[in-house]
């Protein structure tokens, strides 16, 4: 049996430390901060339960599919609900779209707002399924290593299909003319890291996800994923090191011989580094050892960072859904001021999450919890009065677009931001998701998932294959499992 150290308890390092330890490796996971997860931490404050990162749920098939390994169900964790309507995107006071999770209603909504649009739709998606289905389900589990890993018959054939070299902008107007429609079918790349004319068509995969398969959320709040893995790791041997930060990667003979905490050192045969890259790269390793430059890293096209506000109201929201996407001012404004000429913006899009319409545990009685997010670019400034002003800013588009009055019953508001997430999760620029999801940052593309230097250090996470986001990152650690398995072999 051999002992592999895992950096980082997030969504890939969780999934990395369960498949290794079930091929029955004495498995060590080291986490920096006092509680596992990641982004997708969770804490509690005057009764409300706050989710910290990511909030949709979407590619349940992914998520049973972890499970499964494991002779698990999703059920034996957690109750998943679909949520109808899946979302809703303002366009202005009263002027709104709510998206139903039943596919003929969904037909109807889009022929009424654009006649004709319904058989497109079903073109459009059904074209999204097979990306969906090639990519996901067969292309994303490829480690990135080498272009050959897709040189087969069946990937060269699909790959024909996947509009690999189409921009999603342009892709999405082959199909839809009416500007909501083209807001909601381009919505779901908006995190990945780039305009919508940058990002290629193969990302339509994400309309299946969110319309075909729908919008879910596990009862008790997006924890509930992390506290399953947490329980498989466990009955698979795992052993947790919360606030046992990493300090450096040891190496002799040109191998990684542990890993040196804050704690003491802990040997193993293999090193999987889950936590974030750059820091990885720059912080835990001499650069005669590293697979990337300092250069080179600035180079590199990076996802937004974001401001989060985390809300307590005191009094129930029946006017906003679980979902609601604020956007209700320009869309290539915002985006250009996110990708192109970063700045705090103008007049921001934002999202607002309200978890407790679906499930009442997360506040108090008669309560609501708010969860808002404002993309921004990566490494901007957030001192405190740049994050007050935006807190009045999205609040008064809140009352304003939703028809609400909230500012008057706060009890409770926490605001996130740029040097939170470098605090916490060493997060390069500030990052929330990742490096986007271009062209030229993709597959072979993305940053390496094996170091080129040290043969039994390997990475996993959202700057790797496949890229960022939960179903992604359940992908990564079960890859970077699989290259540590093959090297120890």
């Amino acid at each position: 049996m051999s002992r592999i150290n895992i950096i980082g308890s997030g969504i890939s390092g969780l999934s990395a430390a369960c498949f290794a330890a079930k091929k029955g490796h004495e498995v060590h996971v080291f986490e920096k901060n006092a509680t596992i997860g990641g982004r997708t931490r969770q804490y509690t404050e005057q009764g409300f339960m706050f989710d910290m990162g990511p909030s949709w749920y979407w590619m349940p098939d992914i998520f049973e599919r972890f499970y499964q390994n494991f002779g698990h169900t999703t059920s034996d964790f957690y109750n998943l609900v679909k949520l109808d309507p899946g979302f809703r995107i303002y366009f202005g006071a009263g002027d709104l779209i709510d998206v139903p999770a039943d596919p003929a209603q969904l037909e109807q909504v889009f022929e009424q707002t654009e006649p004709g649009s319904a058989v497109k739709l079903r073109k459009f998606l059904s074209d999204a399924e097979f990306k969906y289905r090639e990519g996901m389900l067969n292309l994303a589990f490829k480690p990135g290593n080498s272009w050959m890993e897709f040189a087969t018959p069946t990937i060269l054939k699909a790959a024909l299909k996947m509009n690999l070299f189409t921009p999603m902008s342009r892709h999405v107007r082959q199909y839809f003319k009416n500007p909501r429609l083209i807001t909601l079918m381009e919505f779901p790349v908006i995190f990945l890291g780039a305009m919508p004319d940058r990002i290629p068509a193969l990302y339509s995969m994400m309309n299946h996800a969110a319309l075909t398969q729908g919008t879910f959320y596990p009862m008790g709040g997006m924890f509930g994923i992390i506290d399953s893995m947490h329980k498989i790791a466990v009955e698979n041997g795992v052993e947790f090191h919360t606030s046992s930060e990493v300090r450096q990667i040891c190496t002799t003979g040109g191998k990684a011989r542990g890993v040196d905490t804050d704690r003491g050192m802990y040997l193993s045969d293999t090193v999987i580094a889950s936590g974030d890259y750059h820091h990885t790269e720059s912080k835990l390793l001499v650069p005669e050892h590293r697979n990337y430059t300092v250069q080179s890293w600035d180079k590199r096209v990076f996802a937004p960072g974001c401001l989060i506000f985390y809300v307590g109201i005191n009094k129930l929201l029946p006017e906003l859904q679980h979902h609601n996407l604020f956007f209700d001012t320009d869309f290539d404004r915002h985006s250009r001021e996110i990708y192109e000429r970063p700045a705090w913006p103008g007049a921001p899009l934002f999202y607002v999450c309200c978890p407790s319409r679906t499930d009442t545990s997360v506040a108090p009685e008669g309560h609501e919890n708010l969860f808002v997010l404002m993309p921004i670019a990566t490494g901007l400034p957030d001192d405190p009065d740049t994050i007050a002003f935006y807190y009045d800013l999205l609040i008064s588009r809140i009352e304003r677009v939703a028809g609400v009055t909230i500012r008057d019953h706060v009890v409770y508001k926490k605001s996130y931001c740029t040097r939170d997430f470098i605090n916490d999760y060493h997060a390069f620029r500030g990052n929330a998701y990742g490096l986007a999801n271009t062209l030229m940052q993709t597959a072979v593309l993305k940053p390496s998932m094996t170091n080129k230097k040290i043969p039994n250090l390997f990475y996993a996470g959202q700057l790797t294959v496949p890229g960022p986001g939960l179903p992604p990152g359940l992908i990564s650690g079960e890859i970077a499992a699989a290259l540590a398995e093959k090297q120890l072999n």
